[in-house]
């Protein structure tokens, strides 16, 4: 879960990156109660290859790799 038990929501942020660190794109920047979520990324403008996402809600932080194919 993205909150612990008790917490109401907060921030919650989802960004990504290319491979050497820079920022393409927010996808969420705004306070948001507990709960799950679903966000439409359009990575049509974008190339096949890797990416990285970095989803933040308050106290909860997580990196990942994406492999965007076309």
């Amino acid at each position: 879960p993205l909150y612990q038990r008790g917490e109401t929501g907060g921030l919650v942020t989802l960004k990504i990156f290319d491979i050497l660190g820079r920022e393409i794109t927010t996808l969420v920047n705004e306070q948001k109660p507990a709960g799950n979520y679903e966000v439409k990324f359009d990575a049509s403008n974008l190339s096949s290859g890797v990416y990285i996402y970095k989803l933040q809600a308050g106290e909860f932080s997580s990196v990942k790799k994406l492999m965007l194919l076309k």
